[in-house]
């Protein structure tokens, strides 16, 4: 077991189950262009980003209110590895649950960059 591991537990956010996420909430959370660019950033990445690895332009405490709001839509699952809170795609279960939605929000976003 890690140094890390038992606390790491205690500290991950809890995630919804995305049966019970409705299109409604991951459209509103999907809106933003600072949250839809950190989903393109995941979509793209050869694996998980910390927090602070995106590149967003925003505060802070402005870009965890936005991994908080796309957390509870279910689109990105988020934990710790020692102090880093790493983020993931929840790429799978989002496109069983919403097929076709990721692939064209992330088209959509790449081409208005």
């Amino acid at each position: 077991m890690s140094y890390y591991g038992p606390m790491d537990a205690d500290r991950t956010p809890d995630h919804p189950d995305l049966r019970e996420v409705t299109l409604q909430r991951v459209l509103e959370a999907l809106v933003d262009p600072v949250r839809r660019s950190i989903v393109t950033q995941l979509a793209t990445a050869a694996g998980d980003i910390s927090c602070g690895g995106f590149d967003i332009s925003v505060s802070k405490s402005t870009a965890t209110h936005h991994f908080r709001v796309l957390r509870e839509a279910g689109l990105i699952r988020q934990h710790y590895a020692g102090t880093s809170r790493l983020n993931t795609l929840r790429r799978a279960e989002f496109d069983q649950a919403f097929p076709g939605l990721l692939d064209a929000v992330v088209t959509a976003d790449r081409a208005s960059a």
